[in-house]
């Protein structure tokens, strides 16, 4: 937790947002009629993104008038205030859209523009994992990442391998896969889920916007692990990010950069 803020009505307030926009993304999940919308930047958007952040932002807008909002579908309010909620109502709207659980709704709140709590909320699987940077737990319970000791050993994760390979060098790219035991695209934020509960290694993705990553940062640390972009340096909008435990984290990033 960061030092002398008391972050717990802010931890319950995160069970309010995700009461209210958990049922809304289920109700639209697996459903073959949803209709899809392709936004300026040719991604996907639904019904589901857009009313699950409106709900999102009025519980706070109604709650905590005061701080700001930072959000992927309506644009931001009162950044400059002291503390500022991020949101992603769908953070994998591909997989959404194609009935696959495998996303999740992103909120965080940054104090000073610096992360302090994080969620990752799954409505469908019913799975909150919650972070301060000191610890992170799944439904209530500590969660850690694994001490795999070795990159021949580890499930490495990323969101899409073609946008990997053309953002960043390709035969940096091509050495870390070859150096895991296992490369799988359990992407999106259920990507850093899997790392942030012991249950896959190394997560990386080519390009975050802020509302994508932020959350990710009290959540990753809070389970023990790194998270950086792809040369070791601080993440922010349209970066690279790498998440592991400490011990990958420093194999994964001798592999990028050599």
């Amino acid at each position: 937790m960061s030092s002398g803020l008391n972050l717990d009505p802010y931890r319950t307030f995160i069970t309010e947002l995700t009461a209210a926009s958990g049922p809304i993304v289920r109700k639209h999940f697996g459903n073959p009629a949803l209709a899809v919308e392709q936004k300026g930047d040719l991604t996907p958007v639904t019904e589901a993104d857009r009313a699950a952040e409106a709900a999102m932002r009025q519980l706070i807008n109604s709650r905590f008038p005061e701080h700001g909002i930072l959000a992927e579908e309506y644009g931001p309010e009162r950044t400059e205030a002291e503390w500022t909620w991020v949101l992603d109502p769908i953070d994998g709207t591909k997989s959404f859209i194609h009935g696959v659980p495998l996303f999740g709704t992103l909120i965080g709140l940054l104090y000073q523009g610096k992360p302090v709590l994080g969620a990752i909320h799954q409505p469908v699987l019913d799975w909150l994992c919650l972070g301060d940077g000191a610890v992170t737990t799944l439904n209530g319970q500590p969660v850690r990442v694994r001490d795999t000791r070795s990159m021949a050993e580890a499930t490495l994760l990323t969101t899409c391998l073609v946008d990997s390979a053309m953002r960043h060098d390709p035969a940096a790219w091509q050495r870390l896969q070859k150096a895991a035991g296992m490369v799988r695209t359990w992407g999106d934020c259920y990507g850093y889920f899997l790392v942030a509960t012991g249950r896959a290694d190394v997560m990386c993705d080519a390009v975050m916007n802020l509302w994508d990553v932020l959350p990710l940062v009290p959540i990753i640390r809070g389970a023990g692990g790194l998270i950086t972009d792809w040369s070791g340096g601080e993440i922010g909008d349209q970066k690279s990010c790498l998440a592991a435990s400490p011990r990958l984290h420093r194999l994964a990033l001798d592999l990028l950069l050599t």
